[in-house]
This record gives structure tokens, C-alpha cells and sequence, in this order.
């Protein structure tokens, strides 16, 4: 299987480099179809946005640059993603924050449980110094960061009781991200943590293999997740953020029009995506109940509190001036 997802990697790098060579007749500029892996499904917040990413970097840049979405894990999971980008052989991926820190540990701060008290406090901490700062470290390993778009905030499903309490957690099998702090929120909670790629997570829950996940409400819709959870509570663990990255070995070999076309549109997508998550958050969550999950709202400060031992854990392994600077912004 490894063996034939690298053969896939390495004849979509192949096609992209020979397609990347043709001249534009028009300009005398070369071509660039950009192929962008995300995990999630063509219907998702993700690819909605992406696909506004694709219509207006095409725009700009007089059809110079062009788009194709990779769906449903097709180029890897996230973490294959990530490497790939560094490599070149993957244009872009836009993937969620979660696996980040093992590449870059910086990022490990944002991943904190209750550390962004609303969305709009996220925006201006990604959107500031913080986040500036953090993409920037992206270049070290030959990737772009183009800015951090919306995952959502997560919520636990599961099939075996309604989860008012993180008590009521106790010894049920979550999968999570690929997270270390994540991980460790759930260990405080009382559960245990399985850490496994988004492409697993269903046939997972529908065979057993784990008790139950958690998710943006938009991801447990459009992965249909809802469809094998009989119980979802409305917890908000963690502000989740995604980051679109692009690979800078690609992006080198733009022309500097091509370049500014490709952060323009980035930047405008990624407004865009934000409020199509926002928009569109509410109506999943009434899907989901309306599909039969049981959807229950929890008292969010008991959730806080029972999160603080993940604050001591890490206390030496985060950036304490981030979160200071985080906490600081109204």
C-alpha cells in the first residue's frame, strides 16, 4: 500500500513538473496546475474553500495558475501531506493544525484546550504576530505557509452514553488527532486517546474499533460521521485552525505576478472560507440532530476546569509568551 501511495506521489510530481514547463502563449509565462491534497471531502468547508482559492488565483493571474482539489485522503493523510508539500512532489494541502507541532513544535501552542475564548480572537491572533511568526517557521522545510484558514471547534461524539461531564468520558476509546496535546486532554478527561488519520476515523467507528472521535461539527456532517454516532455533545474542546500550504520550491518557480496572484487569492480565500465555516456551523449541528444523533449542550466551564492539568503538563513545552500574547488580545 505505501509502496503504491508513493508511486501515485511520485507520477503526480512527474505530471505536475512536465505541466508546470509549458509556456503560456498568451504571456510567455509557464503553467502552473496546482494540485491541493486535503482529507476531507469535496463538499467540505475545505474544498468550498479551495475551490473560491482556485477561481480567483486563476483570475489573477490570467490563467497562468490553475487548481485541481485532491480529496478523501487521495494524496495521503496529513502528515503525509505535510512531508509531501516539503518535498515538492504535493503542491498544496490545506490540513488541519493538529499534526503540525511534530514538524514544527512552535505550533504546539495552539493546539492548548479553551485557549481561544471566541473565533474572532483566533483571527487576530493567526491573523497577528503570533501567526506570522509561526507560518514563518514553515520555510525551513521548503514550505509556504499561506495563512490559517478554519477547521472549526471540535466536539466529541460516541456510541455508548450521552457525555454531559468530562467524568462521563471514563474509559471510552477516542480517536483524535495525531496530537499530543489532544491527547493528553482527553488522558485528563478520563478517556483513552487513539490517535488515527481523518481517512480511518469511519469504518473505525463503524466496526467498534474505537468508542467515538471528535470533530468540527462541519467535518462529523460532510464525513457523515453522524451517520455511526448515536450521541454528540456540544463540548468545544479546542478552537481548531488548518493552515494552507504551499510548496516554496513551486512557488520559486513562479513569476513575481504569479506570485502576488497566488497570495492575493489566498489571502481573499481565506476571509472567504472563514465565514462560509461560520455560516454554515449552526445548520450542521441542526443536521446532525436532525439526522438522529443525540446533540446535548454541557456546561462549558466544568470542561475548562477539567482541562487545566494539560496547562501544567505542558507548561515547559509551549510558549508561554504566545499564550500570553493570545489571552491579551480583546
Amino acid at each position: 500500500m505505501l509502496r503504491k501511495g508513493l508511486t501515485v506521489l511520485c507520477l503526480l510530481a512527474i505530471a505536475s513538473l512536465l505541466f508546470a514547463g509549458e509556456g503560456s502563449a498568451a504571456s510567455g509565462e509557464s503553467k502552473f496546475d496546482l494540485q491541493a491534497g486535503i482529507t476531507l471531502t469535496l463538499d467540505s468547508h475545505y474544498a468550498k474553500g479551495l475551490a473560491e482559492f482556485g477561481r480567483l488565483v486563476n483570475e489573477y493571474s490570467n490563467g497562468t495558475v490553475t487548481l485541481t482539489i485532491q480529496a478523501n485522503s487521495l494524496l495521503g493523510g496529513e502528515r503525509d501531506l505535510i512531508e509531501s508539500v516539503s518535498m515538492g512532489t504535493v503542491a498544496m494541502a490545506l490540513i488541519s493544525t493538529g499534526p503540525v507541532p511534530n514538524f514544527f513544535p512552535d505550533f504546539a501552542v495552539l493546539d492548548l484546550p479553551y485557549l481561544f475564548p471566541s473565533a474572532e480572537i483566533a483571527y487576530k491572533a493567526l491573523d497577528g504576530e503570533v501567526g506570522t511568526e509561526l507560518l514563518n517557521q514553515m520555510t525551513s522545510k521548503e514550505i509556504l505557509g499561506l495563512g490559517f484558514w478554519e477547521n472549526g471547534i471540535r466536539h466529541v461524539t460516541n456510541n455508548v452514553r450521552e457525555i454531559v461531564t468530562p467524568a462521563d468520558l471514563k474509559g471510552l476509546k477516542i480517536r483524535t488527532m495525531e496530537n499530543d496535546i489532544h491527547m493528553n486532554t482527553y488522558r485528563h478527561y478520563g478517556a483513552s486517546p487513539t490517535p488515527m488519520a481523518m481517512g480511518e476515523v469511519f469504518l473505525a467507528l463503524q466496526q467498534g474499533v474505537v468508542d467515538g472521535q471528535e470533530n468540527p461539527a462541519i467535518n462529523i456532517l460532510t464525513s457523515k460521521l453522524n451517520e455511526v454516532q448515536k450521541y454528540m455533545s456540544l463540548t468545544g474542546n479546542f478552537y481548531s485552525p488548518s493552515v494552507l500550504m504551499l510548496s516554496k520550491k513551486i512557488f520559486d518557480g513562479m513569476s513575481k505576478a504569479q506570485q502576488d496572484a497566488v497570495l492575493k487569492a489566498a489571502d481573499e480565500a481565506k476571509h472567504w472560507q472563514r465565514k462560509y465555516s461560520q455560516d454554515n456551523t449552526a445548520q450542521a449541528i441542526a443536521d446532525i440532530k436532525a439526522s438522529g444523533t443525540l446533540v446535548t449542550e454541557v456546561d462549558v466551564d466544568v470542561w475548562i476546569q477539567g482541562s487545566q492539568g494539560t496547562y501544567g503538563d505542558y507548561e515547559s513545552k509551549v510558549r508561554q509568551d504566545m499564550i500570553q500574547k493570545i489571552r491579551a488580545l480583546k
